[in-house]
């Protein structure tokens, strides 16, 4: 929680420096950034958990700030962000993630093919806790033709889970002391269940890498 702690003291002082709307405004564009347009490969951490999570913290601290507004905000953001990202995967295809990748991102690329094509319509929804995979699943699953609806159900529900669930666990933790333990409980469910997905698909990946050598 070391990070979460530090962007909560940045973003207070941002809001005492620019003002309520424009706080609204850089995490709105933050989160959609994230997936939308890429920017969650390069800073996870700004993008993802810890902005919604500190976000909150920063909300229930200021009383010029709403936590609906913020909350619902996020939500729309994140699910904007990934439709746009569906969008661009089914029109542009994966030879556009070929050319724009290097070594590393391929390595990623197929991590998160494998695990889209593991667990489907779910892996949208768990997607948004895991910061490699928020970023792709949505270009995997355009780039799959996953159904139009099917992928909007699930980004739907991830937008709700993620976006505004954890922007109220902040808030929640912050200004109710009587459940700032469960939400802190809450958040390390989130952050555990990111971890052991990702160790799951880790080893999966093992796995498969170990097969194809001893074929």
């Amino acid at each position: 929680m070391l990070h979460t702690a530090v962007l909560d003291t940045q973003l207070t002082d941002f809001v005492a420096t620019v003002g309520v709307f424009v706080f609204y405004l850089a995490v709105w564009g933050l989160v959609f950034a994230g997936t939308g347009l890429f920017v969650g490969v390069f800073i996870p951490f700004i993008t993802g958990d810890s902005l919604l999570f500190a976000s909150g913290l920063v909300t229930a601290a200021n009383p010029q700030l709403d936590i609906w507004i913020l909350a619902v905000g996020v939500g729309l953001a994140a699910f904007i962000g990934d439709q746009v990202g569906f969008v661009l995967g089914r029109h542009l295809g994966r030879p556009y993630l070929d050319k724009k990748s290097g070594p590393r991102m391929q390595r990623i690329i197929a991590r998160t093919e494998r695990f889209y094509n593991s667990y489907g319509w779910w892996a949208v929804v768990v997607a948004r806790f895991i910061p490699w995979a928020r970023v792709f699943v949505p270009w995997i699953a355009g780039i799959g033709k996953m159904n139009y609806y099917k992928f909007l159900t699930s980004n739907l529900v991830g937008a709700l889970a993620w976006g505004v669930g954890l922007s109220l666990t902040g808030y929640f933790a912050a200004s109710i002391p009587g459940v700032k333990a469960a939400a802190y409980i809450i958040a390390a469910f989130f952050i555990t269940a990111s971890l052991v997905f990702g160790f799951r698909t880790w080893l999966l990946d093992r796995r498969e890498r170990t097969a194809r050598k001893a074929s």
